[in-house]
């Protein structure tokens, strides 16, 4: 199928800005880029150009896909930077459950070519500069995502079955097994209730080893979900806000 971006931009707002690409939850299963048009409108309030997307599905297609359509769009807003004034060197991703998993895909594997796809703009780098992955996981070769993966429907169908199963796919699709010296800088935001998986312990550790600058911001009485919410919806767009304009402005 087609699949497409809405773009915002700050109102008056000219030359060129940071991009910021916006990607949905939903256990990789369900969701559309409408439902985060908020998250996108909020941003550019803040001075960016930001673009929700639409990816594959699981129930469409199985891993890479998703992450293959996630580059996809980095490529085109790459490509075509000048037309959207958009500064191509400076290109963040934030999305919250599966959608921040995909961000956090995206800033561990801008040379990982197994997973660029076919998506157009061949030759146009996929990488990007920050990531602000919220409620996401990012080590799915931990102990918990294979018990988790034994018995949750969403993991068998995006990854073609459980962590024991299909280890090859869950090592490709852990943005932890790709980060090295040259991946973007990550701020995770997540509940202070959500699962502690979510906080990127481990993530943040190896980040911290390789120099790399990491943190994070507990929202606090969240839970998993909690962009529903004015107050910790607030809170969320300060705290992206401040470490985008630290990073890329």
């Amino acid at each position: 199928r087609s699949l497409k971006m809405d773009l915002y931009r700050p109102k008056g707002a000219w030359g060129t800005l940071p991009a910021v690409v916006c990607i949905h939850g939903g256990g990789w299963s369900k969701g559309t880029r409408v439902h985060y048009e908020k998250v996108a409108q909020g941003l550019a309030n803040r001075g960016y150009v930001t673009a929700t997307i639409s990816y594959r599905l699981s129930g469409e297609a199985p891993f890479p896909a998703q992450i293959q359509d996630c580059k996809a769009a980095v490529r085109y807003l790459r490509a075509n930077a000048k037309e959207y004034g958009i500064d191509p060197t400076k290109i963040a991703a934030i999305g919250s459950s599966a959608g921040g998993h995909l961000a956090a895909l995206l800033g561990t594997t801008g040379e990982v070519e197994e997973l660029e796809g076919k998506g157009g703009n061949e030759g146009i780098s996929s990488a990007i500069q920050a990531v602000i992955p919220m409620g996401a996981q990012t080590h799915l070769m931990s102990e918990r995502t294979k018990e988790v993966s034994r018995n949750r429907d969403i993991w068998k169908q995006y990854l073609s079955g459980s962590q024991e199963e299909n280890p090859k796919a869950y090592r490709l699709a852990s943005p932890m097994e790709h980060l090295d010296q040259d991946d973007a800088v990550f701020w995770f935001i997540t509940g202070e209730n959500d699962d502690k998986s979510t906080r990127g312990e481990e993530m943040r550790g190896k980040m911290a080893s390789l120099g790399l600058e990491s943190g994070i911001k507990l929202i606090a009485g969240a839970p998993h979900g909690f962009l529903h919410k004015q107050g910790w919806f607030d809170e969320m767009i300060d705290e992206a806000a401040a470490f985008l304009n630290r990073r890329l402005k």
